[in-house]
């Protein structure tokens, strides 16, 4: 449904435009409805103004200007927000997508990357060292809002969440201040940062500590849909190196070649290989994952880190309708496999997917104060997205999920991880923070007090103010 868009101030406009280098696009442009699209198309909304930064000073000048006129502010960057906390409507969208600098240094072992970049950017440009540091498994997902909710990804065991591999960064406040976040300078910000979401400014950059990865193998292995592959798969993370990672999919049958055609459609396990160990360990990882269950397709193979990310690119374009819901888990008690088998046999469509990321081993080196992510005892994160083709029937599909969520709930953790929840999720923020979220509201009172940066699980400045 088309709505209009009042317009803005024209003499504001032009004091805006004097103050930015890159490009402002408004309701009457010709490119508006291509700017103001999201990876999610259940959000279809109508900014005011899209900012098109190229520079810090950009940033900097359209914070102040939705400060000053008291407008939404929505940051985006790779725009992959389920809940589509990168637009709005009647608002500023500050669209990152052009700030994609990277520059690695080799001999300190890390990465300065711009604020807009993905993480098809980072792994490309950080591969040609054979370096990289844990990134999400979808290579158009943007960095910032991957890292500043803690960030999983296939390196998480061996190398931490992306958070816990951020050494600094720089960062616009409410304010329009440009602050640099280390240990020593404004270490109060850099430690929200590292989990406590888009609460506390745009970041303009971000910089990596790196590890030697290169070549992996890496790839799927599906199974039929069983408690007992379910099962096996628990040992194998608990009992392996943690230079495997391994992520548990439920999901139905992909048309791929390496999966016969009688699978296709039907609902199955797969566990998605990433082994960084040596080479000549490759066919013992082949061989635990044969004794998982029996096999109906495979494609595990030795292939550079990159392309690990860019498996799930094709099935998931921007342009679908997602819907989210994620829990924490200590271990894989029994309960939460039945449950699994139960929703897994009516996932809503190919496109949909139940993902267990497994963040034991370094996640779990990381005190639960350190950062703000606070859930350094759980296992492993459950993320449910049913993903369709249209509006109404991923509505049709929510009920699903919030069943299959209620279904995990009497096996899970309090609170879930922000980044696989959707914007109905408001209430459970605090829990989803626990024992860090108190030092995060001083935090956000402290940089945001007029809560600017409220697109997002927010964390309110004052104590039952506005989320």
């Amino acid at each position: 449904m088309t709505t209009s868009t009042p317009a803005l101030d024209g003499k504001l406009l032009e004091r805006l435009q004097g103050a930015v280098r890159g490009e402002i696009i408004q309701p009457a442009d010709p490119d508006y409805d291509e700017a103001r699209k999201v990876y999610n198309a259940m959000h279809d909304k109508r900014p005011a103004i899209i900012v098109r930064a190229v520079d810090v000073g950009d940033i900097v000048a359209t914070v102040d200007f939705a400060r000053e006129q008291n407008l939404l502010l929505a940051v985006r960057g790779g725009s992959h927000s389920v809940p589509g906390y990168g637009t709005c409507d009647g608002g500023v969208v500050l669209d990152l997508g052009r700030l994609r600098g990277i520059r690695v240094d080799p001999q300190a072992g890390t990465a300065r990357a711009e604020g807009g970049c993905t993480w098809a950017d980072v792994n490309h440009a950080t591969h040609a060292f054979g370096l990289a540091t844990t990134g999400g498994v979808v290579s158009s997902t943007g960095i910032g809002g991957l890292t500043t909710g803690g960030g999983m990804g296939h390196l998480a065991r061996r190398c931490g969440l992306a958070c816990d591999n951020v050494l600094s960064a720089d960062l616009v406040t409410a304010d329009g201040a440009f602050r640099t976040c280390t240990r020593e300078q404004n270490a109060d910000l850099l430690w929200a940062l590292r989990g406590g979401g888009g609460n506390f400014g745009v970041v303009a950059s971000f910089e990596y500590r790196l590890h030697p990865v290169a070549g992996i193998l890496g790839g799927p292995t599906f199974y039929p849909l069983d408690g007992d592959v379910i099962r096996r798969y628990r040992e194998l993370i608990a009992d392996s190196d943690e230079k495997l990672g391994a992520l548990l999919v439920v999901a139905l049958g992909p048309p791929v070649p390496f999966l016969p055609e009688r699978w296709h459609g039907r609902p199955l396990c797969g566990v998605v290989t990433c082994w960084t160990g040596a080479e000549d360990e490759d066919d013992r990882i082949r061989a635990r994952l044969a004794d998982l269950g029996p096999v109906v397709g495979q494609y595990v193979e030795r292939m550079p880190y990159p392309v690990i990310n860019t498996l799930f690119d094709e099935l998931l374009p921007a342009g679908l309708f997602h819907y989210w819901k994620g829990t924490f888990s200590h271990g894989l008690p029994d309960g939460a496999i039945d449950a699994y088998v139960e929703y897994g046999a009516t996932t809503p469509t190919i496109q949909s997917a139940t993902v267990i990321f497994p963040i034991d081993g370094a996640c779990h080196r990381v005190g639960p104060d350190e950062t703000a992510f606070a859930y350094r005892d759980a296992d492993f994160a459950t993320a449910l997205s049913p993903t369709l083709m249209t509006r109404a029937d991923c509505e049709a599909s929510v009920p699903w999920a919030r069943a299959f969520a209620a279904a995990l709930a009497p096996h899970s953790l309090e609170g879930g991880y922000v980044n696989f929840m959707d914007s109905d999720d408001q209430d459970r923020v605090r829990a989803n923070y626990r024992q860090n979220y108190d030092r995060l509201t001083a935090v956000k009172r402290r940089y945001d007090p007029g809560n600017l940066f409220r697109l997002n699980h927010n964390i309110a400045p004052r104590a039952g103010g506005s989320q």
